[in-house]
Formats: structure tokens, C-alpha cells, sequence
């Protein structure tokens, strides 16, 4: 078997560097903007717009790595809780957030 990394080279393939597309939905058809916040973007409230679909639905794919990630949508400039997401965490203000878990 030949491996196909460079020699000596960092492994492209490493369990830390896997990143899998994950899909955010959002039901805000009146909203003017949506974004995904979460810990993925130091909760950076224009990092990832959410587009808008013809049926009033916010879509965003984003590339995470495994593990647990706490989120939110800001919807119009208001944080917002994901329904469809796996659980609700807390944030270190004990405020709730929705969590997802990629694996």
C-alpha cells in the first residue's frame, strides 16, 4: 500500500481537520436577514448569511469539524432559537442555545 501524502508533509487527513457540510434551516419568511452564529465563528454576527429560499425558508451550509457545537440563528438582529436542532445547550452567560453534534 502507498500512501499518497507527501513525505514528511503534515497528514491532509487528520481526524482534526475533517470537516463535513452541514446544512442550517431557518423559518423566518417576514425576516429582512438571517445569519448562523455559533462557536464555529466566535459568534461573529455577519460571518455566515443565511439565503433566503422561494419558499420563505433561510438556507446556510456550513463546514464543521466533529464534535459538538453550540448555535444560533440571528434573525433581523435578534438571536434565535433553531427548532429542529438536536438539543439546547447553555452559553457561558447560561443563556440558551440550540446544539448540534457532528460526527
Amino acid at each position: 500500500m502507498h500512501s499518497h501524502r507527501p513525505p514528511g508533509g503534515p497528514g491532509r487527513y487528520s481526524a482534526k481537520s475533517q470537516h463535513k457540510p452541514i446544512n442550517f434551516y431557518c423559518q423566518a419568511p417576514a425576516a429582512g436577514s438571517v445569519f448562523v452564529i455559533g462557536d464555529f465563528n466566535d459568534w461573529n454576527p455577519t460571518a455566515h448569511p443565511m439565503q433566503k429560499q422561494y419558499d420563505g425558508t433561510w438556507f446556510a451550509q456550513l463546514q464543521l469539524n466533529h464534535g459538538h457545537h453550540h448555535y444560533l440563528f440571528l434573525v433581523d438582529g435578534k438571536p434565535m432559537l433553531d427548532p429542529r436542532a438536536q438539543g439546547i445547550g447553555r452559553n457561558e452567560m447560561n443563556e440558551k442555545v440550540s446544539l448540534l453534534a457532528v460526527s
